[in-house]
């Protein structure tokens, strides 16, 4: 079995989680900055193998797409070309951000660590990853 990946993209930076070979556990892996994504995935999954790409889908609450989805849609069509082999699917990423953050109280950081949005894009990206293992 390969590992599955979870992308929470963003115009600036992204979060990426990752399961383990098992696909049993989603652990953050890291935050990158968004140009440099697609050399992050080929690089990665040169190392290791990645069974499925799951990536979010930015819904709002009366169900229509956000104002991200078209620079979503892009890179999806710039990964597909990149990494051809690896499927990609879609997940619904409706209140991640604010389950992110509420992670991060209950985890004890401080307001300071709390104010990384790097980590909240980390922890929204595992978020994702968890949210389609609990379906799967």
């Amino acid at each position: 079995m390969g590992r599955l990946l979870g992308i929470d993209y963003g115009s600036k930076r992204t979060g990426i989680a990752v399961t383990d070979e098992m696909q049993i556990i989603a652990s953050g892996l890291t935050t990158v900055d968004s140009k440099t994504l697609i050399d992050f995935l080929k690089s990665y999954s040169a190392k290791e193998t990645v069974e499925l790409i799951l990536i979010g889908l930015p819904k709002q609450m009366n169900n229509e797409l956000s104002e991200s989805e078209p620079l979503i849609l892009k890179f999806i069509k710039t990964l597909s070309k990149e990494l051809p082999n690896i499927p990609i699917k879609r997940v619904d990423e409706r209140f991640t951000s604010k389950m992110a953050f509420q992670t991060m109280i209950d985890s004890g950081l401080t307001r300071k660590q709390r104010k990384n949005k790097a980590l909240v894009d980390e922890i929204s990206a595992t978020l994702i990853l968890q949210s389609y293992l609990h379906n799967k």
